[in-house]
């Protein structure tokens, strides 16, 4: 127990709950003067460090995404069971966002926060109430999203041009000359691992950024703001228990798999997803578990790590819920155009996604779908803290996944066929 509050998601976690008790002890009990001074303090630790992060975003996008691109494409070139493979998975990704984009205001329809809470949260932030906006059209829409000039689109943080004009760039890149590809994605890989130096840097000054911000939050919001996290945990996490879950039918059923021989053989990574809340640290269990199912060793060994390396199930889902649940904070009413703009980014951007603890993708992942959408972003510093249980929702999601992915494309392989796949991922990698 010690050990995991000592850990940087519990050691954010303390800060959150410090900084709105300190809050809302400050704003009933304090000195009016001083209490205001602490909160436009906290108030510019606290942006300052969301600043921080979001200036990795841009670049990260960008590269994420163009090495993302080269990675699936060279699955796609070795044929056979890798082609089908991320066939599935890009059916997955967009099946997933669209869930999110249905599911998300159903929920809140149903179980929405409540008014107070929401007009609290956003008198904390410094929000004005939301104003009614034009609606573009159709052919608008089709024209803002083609950018003229990608530099300015980058420098505007205009994210939905940025990231048609990235992918279009991805996809040529892939046109080229094995010398000059690999040298180019070398480059965006080399940028990718420097933004996660940052962002890691950035994410030890956590708790202190955390704290300023929950400060302002309790000072501002009172009490009301522990059942607003509350509420937002069990909408968000709602998401990732479906395609959970979904994962337990998908396998059994396009797999052709007994339920009974995919639930024993998917147990151990469960429970390894659980407590590492890794992908990649379940891998060896999810290997076993595919050969217990009865896949070739051969084949489980191609789909499975290529799952673990550009596959995540729940990340469209989850992402576009948590940009959907600010909205509702936010009181925004939501164009088509602006669902559609969370779908398409939601699914995309996934194909970059690193695999690494909910914490340190939280807002380079969600950021830019929040941008394409016009959502603000200032709660995801809040939300950050809160992302440990979630996150547990995010890996069972993905393990189960990438298990009925596997189960359903090696499906009536034999280990002739497994091998020979195997040989050529080999030779193409």
């Amino acid at each position: 127990m010690l050990k995991a509050l000592l850990s940087p998601p519990g050691r954010i976690l303390i800060a959150l709950i410090a900084g709105l008790l300190l809050g809302i002890m400050a704003a009933g009990y304090g000195d009016e003067g001083w209490t205001g001074l602490a909160l436009t303090v906290g108030e510019t630790v606290g942006g300052l460090w969301l600043d921080a992060l979001r200036m990795t975003i841009v670049p990260l996008l960008v590269s994420l995404l163009v090495t993302g691109i080269s990675a699936n494409a060279e699955a796609a070139r070795a044929g056979g069971i890798t082609a089908r493979a991320v066939a599935m998975f890009a059916i997955c990704l967009v099946s997933s966002a669209t869930l999110a984009a249905i599911m998300i205001p159903s929920l809140l329809s149903v179980f929405p926060l409540s008014p107070e809470s929401a007009a609290a949260l956003r008198t904390a932030l410094g929000q004005a109430p939301p104003t009614p906006t034009d609606t573009p059209g159709i052919a608008q829409f089709l024209r803002s999203i083609v950018p003229t000039n990608p530099v300015a689109a980058a420098a505007s943080d205009a994210i939905l041009p940025l990231i048609l004009f990235t992918a279009v760039f991805g996809f040529a890149a892939t046109r080229l000359p094995e010398e000059p590809r690999r040298l180019l994605t070398g480059f965006f890989a080399a940028v990718v691992e420097t933004m996660l130096i940052i962002i890691n840097w950035v994410l030890w000054l956590a708790p202190i950024g955390v704290f300023a911000l929950a400060f302002v939050v309790g000072g501002r919001a009172g009490v009301g703001a522990f059942g607003a996290l509350i509420h937002y945990i069990l909408i968000v996490s709602s998401v990732g228990v479906v395609i959970w879950i979904a994962g337990f039918v998908i396998g059994p059923v396009l797999g052709r798999r007994p339920f009974g021989t995919f639930l024993k053989a998917a147990a151990p990574s469960q429970a390894v997803a659980i407590s590492t809340q890794s992908s990649l640290a379940s891998l060896p269990s999810m290997l076993r578990g595919a050969e217990r199912m009865g896949v070739p060793v051969s084949a489980a060994g191609v789909v499975l790590p290529l799952a673990v390396a550009i596959f995540r199930a729940t990340g469209p889902a989850m992402n576009l819920a948590v940009a959907l649940y600010v909205a509702h904070w936010a009181g925004m009413e939501l164009t088509p155009t602006q669902y559609a703009a969370g779908i398409f980014t939601a699914s995309i951007t996934t194909l970059g996604a690193v695999s690494l603890p909910g914490q340190v993708s939280f807002v380079t992942s969600i950021a830019p779908i929040c941008a394409a959408m016009g959502v603000p972003i200032e709660l995801l510093g809040i939300l950050i803290a809160v992302e440990t249980i979630p996150d547990i929702f995010r890996t069972l999601g993905n393990v189960s996944m990438d298990l009925a992915v596997t189960s359903t494309v090696t499906r009536g392989l034999d280990e002739t066929e497994a091998d020979a796949a195997l040989e050529r991922f080999v030779e193409e990698h």
